[in-house]
């Protein structure tokens, strides 16, 4: 639980003002960008209702690993949208700890 509490607060801040920008960017070329940028709003919404007890967030990975091909960088983007990936594995990795 610690960990994952750890990993949002290390993590959010950034994937918050990326996300966004990323979907800007890249979301008419690579339209399941948008879904990305949907699920991840649900995961923080869910963090933030729930305090300090672990939210549930089971589907919200599962739905995020089958749009993304379990995090898979598509060969035509940028470091940002690469990142973004990165990060939102290491979230899911560590939920599942």
């Amino acid at each position: 639980m610690t960990v994952f509490i750890e990993t949002v607060k290390k993590l959010v801040p950034t994937l918050e003002k990326f996300v966004p920008i990323v979907d800007r960017v890249h979301g008419k070329h690579h339209p399941e960008f948008h879904d990305v940028r949907k699920v991840f709003a649900t995961i923080i919404e869910k963090v933030k209702e729930s305090g300090t007890e672990k939210p549930q967030l089971s589907q919200e990975f599962t739905k995020l690993r089958e749009i993304t091909d379990n995090y898979t960088v598509p060969g035509d983007v940028c470091e940002s949208y690469e990142a973004v990936y990165k990060m939102l594995s290491e979230l899911d990795e560590s939920y599942q700890a």
